[in-house]
């Protein structure tokens, strides 16, 4: 592998399916397995035990997101470096970012801990399913900091193009997981701590493998230092922020949805579930858009390769649609499977039908909104991904559900999802595709060529 990048030749169009698709495949594994985890509860007959899950979810949501922002922006800039051929500034930028994110992590994992019956309560469960759900959090909630450095390896992997080992690691996880998740819920009978130290343990897994393919493989983990740690602080920091708050705008707005589906009931709220893994395991492939290919903008951003940006942004898109209107006439076909699979009552199934109906329909947007958000991300702009997301989970989606509730009842949290991604997924992918064809028309000679010092290149590609 040229220490250059192997993102800077070849088909864009064929680097996007490659990197996407094995993404794809590690990222709906894991949430297969999450799946099967809410499949083996629903088993145990307890309808407050799946809403339970429902709301541990909704407030996993946060953490995970913000892992999946840090991620992504030691993907932008470990691959910027690679691209630019700095493979050694490359090492010290991952290992300062796996030490930044892990600090995060635990800190927001305290948080959480130290306050988790009150989240709870604010997302509107109550009684029995309150106290599991703030049980779930406690057992599984602390392995954020394990998660964040196995992460921050994923993208590193990404970054250098070995879309591969990165599926791997995710598959390695899901793997453990789908092996205990029955044996410690269903064998040793302990219900939802079961799938909590299930989640806990895999998480473990998932850093062993991270670590043996970053080091052992690419030797692209330096031992950190205070020097690069700070260094590397400000420069990360840039992308990180904004692409956290980008990431945090989803839960956000899953976490209002949430709020205005609890007063439907335990029976809507384990609908509410269901489609939460259903979507995560349906649109795989979507979902790891914005991680997969900020590796490819970044290494032809840091060459100087506009064209080549510009074709990756194309492909990328075309991607995303193909990709969402196949697994919508998918989900179509296969609801009333997961319905009488996961033994959902009436008003549970409505919930489901909506989703697979209608629903599903809007990440035919979403995904144009996340090839958007990557490209953004990697090409020194982060502050644009951060407006699009909230524009539809901060401003758009709450006053669209509380409108539509009242005329379709729980099913119009579904609907008011779908509106709010097509209206801003339309603005997304047009707002972003100004932008690289503005880049595409840059000429080299009125560029700065010279070899940027240590990090600098950074500020200079934000200020363009």
């Amino acid at each position: 592998m040229s220490e250059k990048g192997r993102f800077l030749t070849g088909s864009t169009m064929g680097h996007v399916v490659r990197m996407t698709m094995t993404g794809a495949m590690g990222i709906t594994f894991v949430f297969l397995v999450d799946a099967a985890n809410l499949f083996w509860i629903s088993q145990l007959g307890e309808p407050r035990l799946v809403a339970a899950i429902g709301f541990a979810f909704a407030i996993q949501f946060f953490s995970v997101s913000t892992g999946i922002g840090l991620m992504i922006a030691s993907t932008a800039l470990v691959s910027r470096s690679i691209g630019a051929g700095q493979r050694d500034l490359a090492r010290r930028q991952a290992a300062s970012a796996a030490v930044i994110a892990f600090v995060i992590q635990m800190a927001i994992a305290a948080l959480i801990v130290g306050f988790r019956h009150q989240i709870v309560a604010m997302s509107g469960a109550t009684g029995e399913t309150a106290a599991l759900a703030a049980r779930y959090l406690a057992i599984s909630v602390p392995s954020l900091g394990i998660m964040a450095v196995s992460m921050i390896c994923s993208g590193v992997l990404r970054a250098v193009g070995d879309g591969a080992r990165s599926m791997f690691v995710t598959l390695s996880s899901g793997s453990f997981a789908m092996v205990m998740d029955p044996i410690l819920i269903i064998g040793l009978g302990m219900g939802l701590d079961g799938a909590a130290y299930g989640l806990f343990l895999s998480r473990c897994v998932m850093l062993v493998v991270a670590l043996r393919f970053v080091i052992g493989k690419h030797d692209l983990l330096a031992r950190p230092t205070r020097g690069d740690l700070g260094q590397a602080l400000r420069p990360y920091l840039l992308i990180a922020v904004p692409a956290v708050l980008t990431q945090m705008a989803t839960p956000v707005g899953n976490y209002l949805l949430t709020m205005v589906m609890a007063p439907f009931g335990d029976e809507a709220m384990a609908g509410w579930a269901v489609v939460g893994r259903l979507t995560v395991v349906a649109f795989g492939g979507v979902f790891s858009l914005s991680g997969a290919i900020g590796g490819i903008f970044g290494q032809n951003f840091g060459a100087r390769k506009f064209d080549r940006v510009k074709s990756t942004y194309r492909d990328a898109v075309i991607f995303g649609l193909l990709y969402s209107l196949a697994t919508w006439g998918l989900l179509v076909l296969v609801s009333d499977l997961v319905i009488a699979g996961f033994g959902l009552s009436p008003a549970a199934a409505s919930v489901v039908h909506a989703f697979a109906y209608v629903g599903a329909g809007g990440f035919v947007f979403a995904a144009a909104m996340f090839v958007c958000n990557a490209a953004f991300n990697a090409l020194g702009k982060p502050g644009r991904s951060t407006l699009v997301n909230w524009l539809r989970d901060g401003v758009l989606t709450l006053p669209l559900a509380l409108w539509l509730t009242a005329d379709f009842g729980s099913d119009g949290v579904i609907y008011a999802q779908a509106a709010a991604s097509a209206v801003v997924g339309l603005i997304a992918v047009l707002w972003g595709w100004a932008y690289v064809v503005k880049l595409s028309r840059l000429r080299l000679p009125e560029l700065d060529l010279d070899p940027p010092r240590p990090y600098a290149h950074a500020d200079r590609f934000r200020r363009r």
